[in-house]
């Protein structure tokens, strides 16, 4: 069963047409990877599968109902979580205390179930023992940990990330892949937007390109890799050029 149906949507600002009638669908439990330069697309296709931004035209449907037009608060308690590409946590509070926010205004809870929540999200992305540490001191991938984690406390059907290894070094990048491992074992569906490739390829099921606001290519994602269009397009090479 699809968790989410993104049907031919097109979004425009003024002349600049940012995401023309593109379509997607991630099955429940399944893990697919956006790739595309700066500018395709990318994080618009988010804005509109997190609601901060509406479509014009086109059609939105997450666990089977239609949220088109419905706001980015209403998606997220009935189930979309998402990070964002530069970690914005709340500095002066403790990463527990920006955990506990996410669960308990991601979804209606009680004050001891949101704290319950918070724990439960603190073991799943190995940030326990981080919890009394302000979110200021922490490291670029315990603070992407950390973005994450608001995210899960949620406890989304459908968890977005948007270029969450960037910056990474390469075993902080093994560390976040083995943490978002963790995430899909425990059955939440993911669209990853990601310019480290190689950690997509140790996620994902499929890989959409986006370029220019159009997809121009869906698939196997290492086939999609080896692709003539995607060598020219994505990766800048000539795709008549072979080592």
């Amino acid at each position: 069963m699809a968790i989410l149906e993104f049907d031919s949507v097109s979004k425009r600002y003024g002349q600049l047409q940012v995401t023309d009638t593109v379509s997607l669908s991630v099955s429940e439990g399944e893990a697919l990877g956006i790739i595309g330069p700066n500018g395709a697309g990318k994080t618009t296709i988010f804005n509109l599968v997190a609601g901060t931004v509406l479509p014009d035209s086109g059609r939105i449907v997450f666990d089977g109902k239609d949220v088109t037009t419905l706001p980015a608060r209403t998606r997220c308690h009935m189930g979309v979580g998402r990070s964002f590409q530069i970690p914005h946590p709340f500095v002066g509070m403790t990463t527990y205390e920006n955990v506990l926010i996410g669960a308990a205004f991601g979804r209606q809870r009680s004050e001891r179930e949101s704290e319950a929540k918070a724990i439960e999200v603190l073991e799943l992305t190995g940030l326990k023992r981080k919890a009394n540490v302000l979110a200021g001191q922490l490291t670029l991938l315990e603070r992407k940990r950390l973005e994450m984690a608001r995210a899960l406390a949620s406890a989304p059907k459908l968890l977005l990330l948007d270029e969450i290894a960037g910056g990474l070094t390469e075993p902080e990048c093994r560390d976040l892949v083995d943490a978002i491992k963790v995430v899909r074992r425990a059955g939440v569906s993911i669209i990853w937007i990601e310019h480290v490739v190689h950690a997509l390829l140790a996620v994902v099921d499929r890989i959409a390109v986006i370029d220019f606001g159009k997809k121009i290519a869906e698939g196997d994602p290492h086939s999609v890799m080896a692709s003539k269009d995607v060598a020219e397009i994505y990766m800048g090479i000539d795709g008549d050029v072979h080592a």
